[in-house]
């Protein structure tokens, strides 16, 4: 057995995979012993962000977290830039689990809880009704599910005359560049809107949209929702996403309609960054408010967590990983703000949230878009298996994954990327000043 100052980081190389149901991109650390620590980057992101990481990793010991962490933390970002060092954070972790043999949420002081709610993300296909969505939810909670969400926004609207008020061309543009923006819940975020007129429609912030929504658009919006509780009833949480981009009060004006509907949280009703926009919104409504999958580090979500928002929504593979997690619990504590997970990853991921979720005080789910995938459950071994909506926390070394199945991983390798697992040496000699101070 390799003593612990002697573990040494080798390699670093990754495996894109999509349509389970998002892109989604696997790591392997790999170590001068036989303990390999699996991690991922973030949904619909790039390895990149991963990569220019390895040559200041390949050489060190992968035991001493915190001090790599610190070396490579000035090369995330919010949203998807932050994949690359939270990915690498959580596969150290995994590797220190395994090379001690005990369970990453040790690792993180132990456990709070043995199973771990899972609140599923809902989404039905086409032009539907509240009742069609309800319907769908129902399915979810017979499956065992106990905490819903489901998408609700303008996109409903866009062909319903009288119902949304805005600038001439922009509800056109809207549906010709974006769409495939408001659709891709269910799967991958296309390429094509990063470029062009789509990328310059995509990347309109809501208060500059200049689009309000009528009476009549709150009226068909307020009904959706009605159905959907006719439906399910009101004993189990529901959740609302993606409503669109629209000005913060009218967000503020639906959710003083949606407030007798016993809504869970209504959900990123405007960029993350401009806490002014939620502080409005917290003093004029009774629903409940979420942000976050898209802040790096922990210390960036206290300005949010004064301003007056209820749940915060951390992603593990954008926030810096799992210690980040630790902290972010902390501050929460101070504020009295809950914490639901997000998660559209992988297993790998999914497995760093459930460890997260099992050491952190006051969370309320994590997050889960892969009910309708059965291949998704088996690209780990042990399979995932979800019991009436919960998550049991397996107390085996590391994030509890033996291997990853790959025979899935080549049968859903994402086209125009490197085959999985390539050799990724052309990264081993980059290097800069990487000194933030003079």
């Amino acid at each position: 057995m390799i003593k612990a100052s002697e573990l040494k980081i080798t390699d670093i190389r990754f495996a894109d995979i999509d349509g389970l149901p998002k892109h989604m991109i696997l790591i392997k650390v790999f170590t001068n012993s036989d303990i390999v620590g699996y991690g991922e980057v973030r949904d619909a992101s790039s390895a990149t962000y991963a990569k220019m990481l390895k040559s200041r990793l390949i050489g060190e010991n992968p035991l001493n977290v915190e001090k790599l962490f610190e070396r490579i933390k000035q090369f995330g970002g919010h949203s998807r830039q932050g994949g690359g060092v939270s990915g690498i954070e959580i596969a150290l972790f995994d590797i220190v689990g395994k090379f001690y043999k005990i369970p990453v949420y040790q690792l993180l002081g132990g456990k709070y809880r043995d199973r771990v709610r899972i609140y599923c993300d809902t989404d039905v296909d086409g032009k539907h009704t509240g009742k069609d969505m309800g319907k769908a939810l129902k399915r979810r909670m017979e499956d065992g599910f106990t905490y819903l969400k489901m998408d609700l926004g303008i996109e409903m609207l866009l062909d319903e005359p009288g119902t949304l008020n805005a600038p001439a061309g922009m509800l056109e543009d809207i549906k010709k560049y974006s769409m495939k923006a408001i659709c891709h819940q269910s799967g991958s975020i296309d390429k094509s809107l990063m470029f062009g007129k789509n990328y310059e429609i995509f990347t309109v912030p809501h208060y500059a949209t200049g689009i309000h929504i009528t009476e009549k658009g709150l009226d068909i919006l307020e009904n959706y929702v009605r159905e959907v509780r006719e439906e399910i009833g009101y004993e189990i949480p529901l959740a609302i996403d993606h409503f669109g981009h629209v000005a913060i009060e009218d967000a503020i004006r639906f959710a003083r309609r949606l407030e007798k509907y016993n809504i869970a949280w209504m959900e990123d009703l405007a960029p993350w960054m401009l806490t002014e926009h939620y502080r409005k919104f917290a003093k004029n409504s009774c629903v409940p408010l979420c942000t976050g999958e898209d802040i790096y580090l922990a210390e960036n979500f206290e300005p949010l967590l004064s301003a007056g928002v209820n749940v915060v929504h951390p992603d593990a593979l954008t926030i810096g990983g799992l210690l980040q997690l630790k902290k972010l619990g902390a501050l929460c504590e101070k504020y009295g703000v809950a914490i639901a997970l997000h998660m559209a990853e992988s297993p790998i991921g999914f497995m760093a949230a459930i460890h997260a979720a099992a050491a952190l005080k006051n969370v309320l789910a994590v997050e889960f878009h892969s009910v309708d995938h059965p291949e998704w459950y088996k690209l780990v071994e042990p399979n995932i298996r979800l019991e009436d909506g919960f998550f049991a926390v397996p107390d085996t070394p590391g994030l509890g994954i033996d291997s990853l199945c790959e025979e899935l991983i080549t049968r859903f390798s994402k086209k125009d990327c490197p085959e999985p697992w390539a050799p990724t040496d052309e990264w081993n000699g980059e290097w800069s000043n990487d000194r933030t101070w003079s």
